[in-house]
């Protein structure tokens, strides 16, 4: 209800308050004096319960409809999360064979296996470079590819290593082959002295 009394002829008809019955007091229940003294200071200490009230007639009473949240209410008995028995067959059988093969659209692709071969191209590289400096200087580039290959296949876990080590000790031949080749050809020239 607002503060302001409605002005006489504006149309608002004045409203009834209503009715209050009177509530009849409830005399206070007397606390109940304790036969013995208190055994500590701190249960001396300890205030007296409140007086307690009866409830009144507007106040219904609390009824068997009336349940703890959480509390079994009838119904469903098992909870939901109750463990389920294992089968030996995780899908359906399918006798006739009509269903398709499941497609794996969201499944991550096998990574690519990490190369091998580096020690096998370092071999080939090397026995081609002996090869070509038994008979001319110019395979020195070639063992200097071998050479490469050699050390980057010991260097990955996966190569052969016995393989990469053969390449290697090939390569360093032909590379002092190719060197004493070379030597011979600058001399014939006349290039060293």
């Amino acid at each position: 209800m607002s503060d302001r009394e409605p002005e006489p002829g504006t149309g608002e008809a004045a409203r009834p308050e209503p009715a209050v019955e009177p509530v009849e007091p409830v005399e206070p229940v007397e606390p109940v004096e304790p036969s013995s003294p208190p055994a500590s200071p701190a249960a001396a200490i300890r205030p007296e319960p409140a007086s307690t009230m009866q409830p009144t007639e507007d106040v219904a009473p609390v009824g068997a409809e009336s349940t703890l949240p959480g509390a079994h209410r009838g119904g469903f008995q098992r909870l939901p999360t109750a463990p389920v028995a294992i089968t030996a067959e995780s899908a359906p059988h399918d006798p006739d064979g009509d269903q398709p093969e499941p497609v794996l659209m969201w499944a991550m692709p096998q990574p690519a296996p990490p190369a091998r071969g580096i020690a096998g191209w370092a071999l080939a590289f090397a026995i081609v470079a002996l090869i070509a400096s038994l008979f001319v200087g110019w395979g020195f580039p070639v063992a200097v590819a071998a050479i490469v290959a050699a050390i980057i296949a010991l260097r990955r876990p996966l190569e052969s290593r016995a393989v990469a080590i053969w390449a290697l000790a090939i390569a360093a031949v032909s590379m002092l082959y190719s060197a004493g080749w070379l030597l011979f050809a600058a001399t014939s020239a006349g290039l060293i002295g």
